[in-house]
């Protein structure tokens, strides 16, 4: 701890012998500073010594030396030094030399405090907080979920009894159960396929019947439980040159018999081989891969030569996800009903 003019009690000290007009270095004084908080650790320490050191002096000097005076004696020396001639809770404004003492809390709030750290300690105890920690009484938010949802499916299981015998035709005649199979499709699946099911651009239609894994309600529900991967690899390479990949596109809207360039359409049939293996040779399509049927007109990621030549090239991946840890395989039945139903005349019809 400095002694000499750095200290700020000293400064506190010569500051206010200049205000009292006295002539050279301050003198009629011993202080002696004893430190029981850690210096220059930001507790306002230094700051208090040099504001009971102002208040002091004034009265062992005898300096007439008003408040307002002392107080601007005090900013000068720190912009919390002023706040140490009040003490208590207080209003600072300003740079904080504007200093006005306000009711300092009830004695309860400072209670309820302790309380509120008291109690924080005792739950990061009870409960994971802490990193790995896991808790005294081994509760985690997965495992209440999990024992919510069994809760829940507990519950649902004795209104889903009824159905779980019915075949995908008798639930599609049954308006409770399509009432309860599109909840399921609204809450779980609209966000790619819409509300109405009619999908868009990268999500499948449901109500056209045109299927890239098969339609049957056993397949309904295997897609909805385990979900699809769906992956073309970039081909462009493989086709040879630009010009191939344009032929190829213009013989893949023929098929369609969108409209087309008959010449290039003709030019790229034997290059056409290549995608065979997954569109089969009339390009009917494999539903064992989930390879589309280019046949149809129907066109998941865009139609027209433009799309089909950035499809080439690039390649897609279209995944849909496993509803399997969503639904109960009760729920999954039912709503795979109703999606069948789509296609099939529409729920309850």
């Amino acid at each position: 701890m400095p002694t000499d003019q750095t200290n700020l009690v000293w400064r506190a000290a010569q500051r206010l012998w200049q205000a009292a007009g006295r002539e050279g270095e301050p003198r009629d004084a011993v202080i002696t500073l004893e430190k029981h908080i850690p210096m220059q650790a930001g507790l306002g320490g230094g700051s208090s010594d040099a504001a009971e050191a102002l208040l002091a002096l004034r009265e062992l000097w005898k300096v007439r030396v008003g408040d307002e005076e002392l107080v601007a004696i005090a900013a000068g020396l720190g912009s919390d030094v002023p706040y140490f001639f009040v003490g208590g809770t207080a209003l600072g404004l300003g740079r904080g030399e504007e200093v006005y003492p306000l009711a300092d809390l009830p004695r309860w709030w400072v209670v309820l405090f302790v309380i509120t750290i008291v109690f924080s300690f005792a739950y990061l105890l009870m409960y994971p907080g802490l990193g790995s920690a896991k808790g005294l009484l081994g509760w985690s938010s997965a495992d209440a979920y999990t024992q919510e949802q069994a809760r829940a499916n507990a519950q649902l299981a004795t209104v889903y009894a009824r159905y779980a015998s019915m075949s995908a035709g008798d639930l599609a005649h049954d308006k409770a159960a399509m009432a309860i199979g599109e909840r399921l499709f609204v809450n779980n699946c609209s966000g790619c396929h819409g509300s109405d099911a009619r999908g868009g651009k990268g999500f499948p239609n449901l109500t056209d019947g045109d299927w890239l894994y098969g339609g049957s309600p056993e397949t309904i529900v295997q897609t909805v439980t385990h979900g699809r991967q769906g992956t073309m690899p970039p081909m462009a390479a493989a086709l040879g040159s630009a010009q191939d990949v344009d032929n190829v596109a213009n013989y893949v809207l023929s098929l369609s018999n969108s409209a087309h360039d008959t010449a290039a359409a003709e030019a790229g049939h034997a290059k056409f081989i290549v995608c065979a293996g997954c569109h089969g040779v009339d390009g009917k399509g494999n539903q064992a891969v989930g390879a589309p049927n280019l046949t149809d007109d129907t066109w998941l990621h865009g139609s027209g030569k433009a799309a089909i030549v950035r499809m080439i090239q690039n390649g897609k991946t279209n995944v849909m996800p496993a509803q399997e840890h969503r639904l109960a395989p009760e729920q999954i039945h039912v709503v795979g009903a109703y999606v069948w139903s789509l296609s099939h005349g529409g729920p309850g019809k």
